[in-house]
């Protein structure tokens, strides 16, 4: 039987060997989500990657309606922030919760920006952000876009405060 691809393109992340947590990690954070189907070394394809038989080689899960692939490919490879995935968010609620839970066991950065115990990083933005730097008035947009700079996890109230000053 083969898996059913509906997605045209998808992440393909490359773990050292936590792939399988990492998917359940990502899938305990974001509703709508789910582990899929998990693939394992075989005796063939486990020699050569220093692998052991029946290990975890692949995960496919689903992240709000996103799928992804996590592999166990060894140490080789590491995340930069060269790659990011952006959460979109509507409310304070929803970026506290985000910063919260993916930056446990990893690490925070500026303006919104941090990288999870995998270290894979995530850029945690609150939607009228975006609105709020593309407005038309140049100096409501800087004004934003200053106190966005003094921010590690972005707080909405502060920006909205930046926006509307005189």
């Amino acid at each position: 039987m083969t898996a059913k691809i509906t997605q045209k393109i998808a992440p393909f992340l490359w773990f050292e060997d936590k792939a399988e947590e990492a998917a359940k990690f990502y899938t305990s954070i974001f509703k709508n989500s789910k582990v899929g189907k998990i693939t394992r070394y075989d005796e063939e394809a486990a020699g050569p990657t220093g692998r052991p038989a029946g290990s975890v080689m692949t995960v496919d899960f689903e992240l709000e309606g996103q799928e992804f692939v996590a592999l166990n490919g060894g140490p080789m490879f590491k995340f930069t922030e060269a790659i990011s995935f952006v959460v979109n968010c509507q409310s304070q609620e929803e970026v506290d919760y985000f910063w919260k839970k993916l930056a446990a066991g990893g690490e925070e950065s500026r303006c919104g920006w941090l990288k999870d115990k995998f270290g894979l990083s995530w850029q945690i933005v609150p939607t009228v952000l975006t609105e709020m730097l593309a407005d038309k008035d140049t100096a409501k947009a800087k004004r934003v876009m200053r106190a966005m700079l003094q921010m590690d996890k972005i707080d909405i109230p502060a920006l909205k405060k930046a926006y509307d000053q005189k």
